[in-house]
């Protein structure tokens, strides 16, 4: 052991921390391994089914469904901006990284909002409960993407699975903190004025305070989406596929082309990520015309209305047309007119 010197006693002083959180996750490793693993199973199934739906369909119906959905969503405008930017991904040869890209994102997102949004509810409903979570988000939010890699390796291994988790854990304080103010800004006075009309908390919950605090949330959904998309990318550092992994590996090999179609296809996906998100927000808000009135769903749906007021109208006219006379009950009639002639 060194000499204490007082100008310099760091170098004779300096706690173990390395040591102790080294140690420390050896154990958590040991002790809790199995339990750790088994939360892999449900992300495992999410993201492969995910995968194989994005993977599974030919790129010509992929870039078509996509774009219908934007054209639901944001207009023809975005629509045929979302089918370019794809069609540009598939001609620079990144197709199936992007498409593993998605996958992960999307399930990363599933899991946020399926998470974040409840924790966030909770927030606004305790303050108690939101004083605790808060230096917890705040830490998380201030972090180091790099430093959730070293954990989430030693605890649940390398590949896409422990991506999404890493993904997870970096992209969820957003969706909580904008859920938990969304419902905190509701109008005190809609909730006086339901609770007054005998509405329940739960009713309370799901008729006015989402609905009211869904711009604000799908705010939340939307940086936390854009949050994964980046954490994805130095996810590949561990082994995660998709576009990341072709950015890593032409940074790697010193191939500036590879590392350049890989960030071109994360910027494309990211800008027509945002877009969508931020348009569906938009939607929340009620300003435009309903869903089913416009793009691809309000077309089928004037289609069938005219199918059917012209069919009601053919009912009609058929109801109402008079029906001739039988030849075969005129004859007889003129027959016997013609006897009776005869006769007299």
């Amino acid at each position: 052991m060194n000499e204490f010197d007082p100008l310099d006693p760091f170098a004779s002083i300096h706690l173990p921390v390395a040591d102790w959180i080294e140690h420390g996750l050896r154990w958590v490793v040991d002790q809790y391994r199995p339990f750790f693993q088994s939360i892999k199973w449900p992300i495992d199934h999410v993201l492969g089914a995910l995968a194989w739906l994005f993977n599974v369909i030919p790129p010509t119906p992929m870039i078509v469904l996509l774009g219908l959905i934007a054209w639901q969503i944001a207009g023809v405008r975005l629509a045929i901006g979302v089918v370019c930017s794809l069609i540009l991904i598939g001609l620079i040869g990144a197709w199936p990284d992007a498409m593993t890209t998605l996958s992960i994102v999307f399930a990363a997102l599933i899991i946020c909002i399926a998470a974040g949004v409840p924790i966030g509810i909770l927030c606004a409903r305790s303050d108690r409960f939101f004083a605790v979570l808060r230096p917890i988000l705040d830490t998380m939010q201030t972090v180091p993407s790099f430093v959730y890699l070293v954990p989430v390796v030693m605890l649940f291994g390398i590949g896409n699975v422990p991506g999404v988790i890493v993904t997870v854990i970096f992209a969820v304080p957003p969706v909580i903190r904008l859920t938990n103010l969304g419902i905190r800004q509701v109008s005190a006075e809609v909730v006086e004025a339901l609770l007054a009309f005998g509405a329940t908390r739960w009713q309370l919950l799901y008729k006015a305070e989402i609905p009211l605090a869904l711009p604000t949330i799908m705010a939340g959904v939307n940086q936390t989406l854009m949050m994964a998309l980046s954490m994805v990318v130095i996810a590949s550092m561990i082994a995660v596929g998709g576009l990341g992994q072709m950015v890593l590996k032409g940074m790697g090999r010193l191939d500036m082309g590879t590392a350049t179609v890989g960030g071109i296809g994360i910027v494309i996906l990211a800008v027509v990520l945002d877009r969508l998100t931020q348009a569906l927000g938009a939607d929340t808000q009620a300003t435009s015309a309903p869903w089913t009135r416009r793009g691809p769903a309000g077309i089928i749906r004037r289609a069938i209305d005219a199918f059917g007021y012209n069919k009601q109208r053919l009912d009609v006219t058929t109801i109402e047309a008079p029906q001739p006379a039988s030849s075969s009950v005129a004859r007889p009639r003129v027959s016997s007119l013609l006897n009776h002639q005869k006769r007299s």
